[in-house]
């Protein structure tokens, strides 16, 4: 297959790529340069709503991955500006552009997030549930319903809701390790909210698994069939670690070193992969502990056969 990938150098875009060509399929970058610099890219500026449409003719697929860190830095007005706009308006853009290919892709993957669900204790999650309240939850309501002129067009369309993706290289997992290992880690808040997680193998299988089914479309949640408390979570990587985790950081603390973002680390999302599951995925780490000790030991995505 001919896919097209943006956020391809990132954490999931990276791990994405090197899986699908490893397995032999011809991938173009979608990278922010305008010309692109390599034959294996294409270039466009979401911004100003240009993009090279003639290296798009003839895909078969396209996976949207790109967007402004969520993790990095406090939400700001303008932090929050730039994630609403690289999320919303690029999807926009680029649905847009490929609904007017005259050979157009037959499916078109979207990254979104469990942040559709907003904060919900203990309800159990599933792509059918209504969406939450909140900034992301908002956010990811417009970025899949940016999408819909692709959709409108014939393409079928998958909106990847991905929980805490977990790598020792990235992520939330990677930025908690160094804390964990000098044996500082603990739970955050009360430790009850709910973690929703997956290993980046998974991620990147899972989204391989939706690109080839194709009975797939609209919302699939990319989370472990096994979710977790946050002081489980806290718990089981200090064991793998070998650390004690008799810490924890207050959630006033959090709000005030991280703002509104540290709702994110507060927040309780109980999701569960109905979609996936019932599509055939079978998990390769469906269990915290395992998942954990993979990831650490393999480097993850190195481990996935080709």
């Amino acid at each position: 297959m001919k896919i097209l990938v943006s956020g391809s150098h990132g954490l999931i875009g990276s791990a994405l790529v090197s899986l699908l060509a490893g397995r032999g399929h011809r991938i173009i970058r979608l990278v922010r340069r305008l010309p692109a610099p390599g034959p294996q890219e294409a270039g466009w500026d979401p911004q100003a709503r240009t993009i090279d449409g003639r290296a798009l003719e003839g895909l078969d697929a396209a996976i949207h991955l790109a967007g402004e860190s969520v993790a990095r830095g406090r939400w700001t007005a303008a932090k929050k500006a730039r994630i609403r706009e690289s999320r919303v308006e690029s999807t926009r853009f680029l649905a847009r552009t490929l609904a007017g290919l005259t050979r157009r892709p037959r499916v078109l993957i979207c990254a979104s997030a469990i942040g559709y669900y907003g904060h919900r204790g203990d309800e159990i999650l599933v792509e059918e549930s209504a969406p939450g309240q909140g900034f992301l939850a908002e956010v990811c309501r417009e970025w899949e319903a940016a999408a819909e002129a692709a959709r409108q067009a014939g393409i079928r369309v998958v909106h990847v809701r991905t929980g805490l993706v977990l790598s020792p290289t990235g992520g939330a997992l990677g930025a908690l390790l160094p804390l964990f290992r000098l044996g500082l880690g603990g739970r955050f808040g009360s430790g009850r909210q709910w973690m929703s997680w997956i290993t980046l193998d998974d991620e990147v299988e899972a989204i391989a698994h939706a690109l080839g089914r194709d009975t797939i479309h609209g919302p699939v949640n990319l989370v472990s069939p096994q979710p977790v408390t946050n002081r489980e979570f806290t718990n089981t990587l200090a064991r793998v670690l070998r650390r004690p985790a008799v810490l924890a950081v207050p959630g006033a603390v959090l709000r005030a070193v991280a703002g509104e973002a540290a709702g994110e680390l507060l927040g309780s999302q109980r999701a569960h992969p109905g979609r996936l599951l019932a599509g055939g995925y079978a998990f390769r780490h469906p269990e915290l502990d395992a998942g954990l000790r993979h990831v650490l030991a393999a480097g993850s995505i190195r481990s996935v056969p080709a």
